[in-house]
């Protein structure tokens, strides 16, 4: 590994804090907080001017209660299974004055490097106690379920495994690339697209930020509760991820070849001749994937392959704003014209659908998956992309979780053009219980 232990986290570490400086409010006063501003074309309305921290508290006593008068208890609908209940959580805007909480609502994307730290080490710590706790015969069955995995494929005429690597063994410099693919593309990769999925669908739109030199809702018309859903949507790929190799572990085709297994599954496992390209002493390994607390029998599914397809058809679909979005007309004839989408949305076609094709390629090749791994990658995606809303239920937990460490997470909020008709977004939408009245 060498260098690449330092510089691998540094990567990590550089693109988060570089995220939530790209994403900052630059209008917010963290220590000037009674600074009086003027008001924005985009903040006329008296709840976005509380929000974006242009008038103090003060100047708006007529229209929030004070810090000491806030409702102590908010409500929060959670629903399983189409049963629907209401329960209550401690207001957390009762820490809205309190340093930390100006702290997020200075560099709200502070927020979610959180929540991507905690998404990822939650599920890494997983993979830990199930590497740290392996035994002997964890790696008899979970070898016996790869072997099943190539019967499957040989069956279904989809065993292509091997004729990709040969390909790519012969042409050393692509191999030699596809390798750092795989270990140095998965977890910035991932970072650099919520980086700026955060950016053009809550930043461009906040309602916060000054209008000089800016055209009205120039960010996605999916606003803010797209990006909320898609990290939802890592976070339960994650959670089925784990479900499914600890109670069913494989093992990637590259650690098939081991010669001091004995026996005839030993004969047949090394017969395939796959060679772990990333790991050898001319591959290119990452600290991430190299390590004692690392699960070396979590071959299926493929997240790999599952956050690359997350993230493609994230770009493919996203909506675009009015002004990007304009289809162009050819005249191939007289009788025949087609219509083509805007240059914009031929871009995010083409990134949308190279990028998991690039990964694909480079899980196959390097040997650490196979064929059916991506498709139950892919199938967990999909899961996740239609069932994460059932994390919404843990908003509760969060209440009293910020509660206890007395802070107010900022709730974002969004405003566009989309078409002829002004739209307003807020997360986190809830009902305050108490006296008195919140405009928040």
């Amino acid at each position: 590994m060498g260098a690449g232990a330092f510089i691998e986290p540094l990567v990590v570490v550089t693109l988060l804090f570089g995220g939530t400086w790209v994403n900052r409010n630059p209008d917010y006063r963290l220590f000037n907080r009674r600074r009086i501003y003027s008001a924005s074309p985009r903040s006329t309305s008296p709840a976005s001017s509380i929000s974006s921290g242009r008038s103090s508290l003060s100047s708006n006593a007529s229209l929030v209660t004070h810090v000491d008068e806030e409702p102590k208890w908010r409500r929060r609908n959670i629903q399983f299974l189409g049963l629907k209940k209401e329960v209550v959580s401690p207001n957390t805007r009762q820490f809205q004055d309190y340093f930390l909480s100006r702290l997020l609502q200075k560099f709200p994307f502070l927020v979610e490097a959180w929540y991507w730290a905690l998404i990822y080490w939650v599920y890494q710590l997983g993979r830990a106690f199930s590497a740290v706790t392996m035994v002997e015969g964890t790696v008899t069955v979970a070898r016996r379920h790869a072997l099943q995995v190539i019967h499957l494929e040989q069956h279904l005429h989809i065993f292509y495994e091997l004729s990709v690597q040969a390909w790519f063994l012969r042409h050393p410099f692509l191999m030699h690339w596809t390798n750092r693919i795989y270990s140095f593309i998965h977890i910035p990769g991932t970072i650099l697209f919520l980086v700026w999925l955060f950016f053009y669908t809550t930043t461009r739109n906040r309602i916060d930020l000054p209008t000089h030199n800016r055209e009205v809702g120039e960010g996605s018309p999916a606003g803010p509760m797209l990006y909320a859903a898609r990290r939802r949507t890592m976070a339960t790929c994650n959670l089925i991820a784990f479900i499914v190799f600890t109670l069913w572990p494989c093992m990637p085709p590259r650690l098939l070849s081991d010669p001091d297994v004995p026996g005839l599954v030993g004969k047949e496992a090394r017969s395939y001749g796959f060679v772990d390209t990333v790991h050898g002493a001319e591959g290119e390994s990452s600290v991430w994937t190299q390590n004692k607390f690392c699960n070396q029998y979590a071959a299926m599914p493929s997240l790999h392959f599952g956050y690359s397809l997350l993230i493609g058809l994230t770009i493919m679909t996203i909506p675009l704003a009015p002004q990007h979005r304009r289809s162009r007309t050819i005249h191939v004839s007289r009788s025949l014209r087609l219509r083509l989408p805007s240059a914009r949305r031929l871009v995010c076609l083409a990134l949308g659908a190279t990028y998991p094709a690039i990964i694909l390629v480079a899980i196959v090749a390097t040997a650490n998956h196979f064929i059916l791994d991506a498709v139950a990658g892919a199938i967990v995606c999909g899961l996740a992309w239609t069932g994460n809303r059932a994390l919404l239920n843990l908003l509760p937990l969060e209440d009293y979780f910020l509660w206890c460490v007395k802070i107010h997470k900022p709730e974002r909020r969004a405003v566009w053009f989309d078409g002829d008709e002004e739209r307003e977004e807020r997360l986190g939408r809830d009902r305050v219980v108490g006296k008195g009245v919140v405009i928040d």
